[in-house]
């Protein structure tokens, strides 16, 4: 579905990532987890066309992507939901989920999609006319969410969903994740909190300093020593 095909990265002279490959296959929660300045920003940006790679490609059902303008790349069916949200506090909850219907064929049915996420997320619906602003952290990830399924994508990529929760609603994020997988939805997930999303992911690959060092069966990762020892404190 996704193939990101041995990607060399640079910011100036000083490279960021160095021969990087994954891939990510319909149906699947593939993850990429790693710490912070590991690389998972710059991959990202790569996918969707707003970095260049030095080298290496990215594609998308048998298309390449990354030499396509990024709005294009939505309209192939990848959504995104970013970290920390970046939502328009300033517009209200209906307002900043019908911002995710952009792309022309989801507009056409965007009525039949804010039904689809209001009965996901019910306290959406109770505060659709509510500033963004104005909702607590829980919520306004909901909204995030709830944007990203509007376009009614093919694949889903999620970049840090637990970053600045508390640990109840991180739960709660995860478990919404691991609801949209049993609907079919492909996910691409990308997390620090590496614990909690091998525990949801089929597959998972750790980027470490700009390289890919283990990938695998995320059981299998939740096993591996290194994985245990830095990130789990095993």
């Amino acid at each position: 579905m996704l193939t990101v095909n041995h990607i060399d990265a640079f910011y100036g002279r000083v490279q960021a990532l160095w021969d990087v490959s994954l891939r990510i296959n319909e149906g699947e929660v593939v993850a990429l987890v790693g710490a912070n300045g590991a690389g998972k920003t710059t991959l990202l940006n790569i996918i969707f066309s707003l970095l260049r790679p030095a080298s290496g490609t990215v594609e998308f059902l048998g298309r390449r992507i990354n030499n396509l303008a990024p709005y294009h790349i939505g309209e192939l069916g990848i959504s995104y939901v970013p970290e920390g949200g970046r939502l328009f506090k300033e517009m209200t909850v209906r307002e900043n989920l019908e911002m995710g219907a952009y792309v022309y064929d989801a507009w056409k049915q965007k009525e039949e999609a804010l039904s689809q996420v209001y009965e996901m997320f019910p306290r959406l619906e109770e505060r659709q006319r509510q500033l963004v602003g104005t909702l607590s952290g829980g919520e306004q990830q909901m909204v995030a969410i709830g944007r990203g399924l509007m376009s009614r994508p093919k694949l889903c990529i999620f970049d840090e969903p637990s970053y600045g929760l508390a640990p109840l609603l991180v739960k709660e994020i995860f478990r919404i994740i691991q609801g949209l997988h049993d609907q079919g939805i492909s996910i691409f997930l990308i997390e620090q909190n590496v614990r909690q999303t091998l525990e949801i992911a089929d597959r998972a690959y750790l980027l470490e300093n700009g390289r890919i060092v283990s990938e695998g069966k995320s059981k299998e990762l939740l096993q591996n020593h290194h994985i245990k020892k830095a990130y789990l404190g095993l």
